[in-house]
């Protein structure tokens, strides 16, 4: 059946609002990846000064001490798997990609998994998987710190439960335009990536070196939380950018279309108003004839 001018006019209205929509969703996540792409060298400065710092704190602790506190889990023993998802929708697979991951080292570990983002939670129920506990992903850049505490007092709550190790996958944004999954074990910690620090004049202590070695590793490991949310919240607003940009040009061609047979009905309606304003001046010119 034929659609009537006004009816094709009507949808080239509606796909107009959808593109001015598509476009503002694409701004505001464009806008949100800026915003996380700012915060991360504040956040890996912070994690690169405790590192240096556990690296002094090293060389006041004895050798086999430090080996000691970097030996694997037990075989056996619980573990923890956090996947850092989407608190909102409009990024195509970008929670697929994560989940997929981390249900694969959830099912190598037999690990409890925390899944973060609603959007997140609702995907690995889709797909089945069970979540033994979830928390909304930070909606923007300076809610990150927050997140990064709440996952950090879960983790440390469940290494009291006897949770053994513990790992994070989150996505990075990648220009070719597919998220990049990155898996970081957060736990057990492992102090061999610190060189020892030569301390010529050994500082005033309060605590026992070892006592600031531990303490010291749990910053740390606040402070990968901290760059793990803010990576993961670009790469987030990453994929709803390229998600919108191809939704975006979609709705483009849509409206290309609708607009080119607006013009072709239009046209019709036209010649067919010609025709008949002739068809009737030819009626009315044979009754005049004599």
């Amino acid at each position: 059946m034929t659609q009537r001018l006004s009816q094709i006019e009507e949808q080239i209205d509606s796909v107009g609002q959808l593109s001015s929509v598509v476009a503002a969703i694409r701004g505001i996540a464009a806008a949100r990846l800026r915003e996380g792409e700012q915060r991360l060298d504040g956040v890996q400065a912070y994690a690169e000064a405790v590192g240096l710092a556990i690296g002094e704190a090293l060389a006041l602790v004895a050798a086999d001490r430090a080996a000691e506190a970097s030996d694997d889990a037990p075989p056996g023993e619980s573990a923890l798997v956090i996947a850092l998802c989407s608190e909102q929708g409009f990024v195509g697979g970008y929670n697929s990609t994560i989940l997929e991951a981390a249900g694969r080292l959830a099912d190598d570990r037999r690990a409890d998994l925390i899944v973060v983002g609603d959007h997140g939670v609702m995907v690995a129920e889709e797909r089945g998987m069970e979540v033994s506990w979830s928390t909304p992903m930070a909606a923007h850049a300076e809610e990150a710190n927050g997140l990064a505490n709440r996952l950090a007092d879960a983790l440390y709550e469940r290494l009291r439960e006897g949770v053994a190790s513990a790992v994070v996958v989150h996505a990075s944004p990648d220009s070719g335009g597919k998220p990049q999954v990155v898996e970081k074990t957060l736990i057990p910690f492992d102090y061999s990536r610190f060189a020892p620090g030569v301390a010529r004049n050994p500082p005033l202590l309060t605590i026992s070196p070892q006592d600031l070695l531990v303490q010291l590793a749990e910053e740390y490991v606040f402070a990968e939380l901290c760059e793990a949310t803010i990576v993961a919240f670009a790469a987030e607003n990453d994929a709803r950018m390229r998600a919108m940009i191809s939704a975006h040009e979609n709705v483009a061609h849509r409206l290309d279309g609708l607009k080119a047979t607006a013009q072709r009905r239009r046209q019709e309606e036209i010649t067919a108003e010609v025709v008949e304003l002739a068809a009737g001046i030819e009626a009315h010119g044979s009754r005049d004839r004599p």
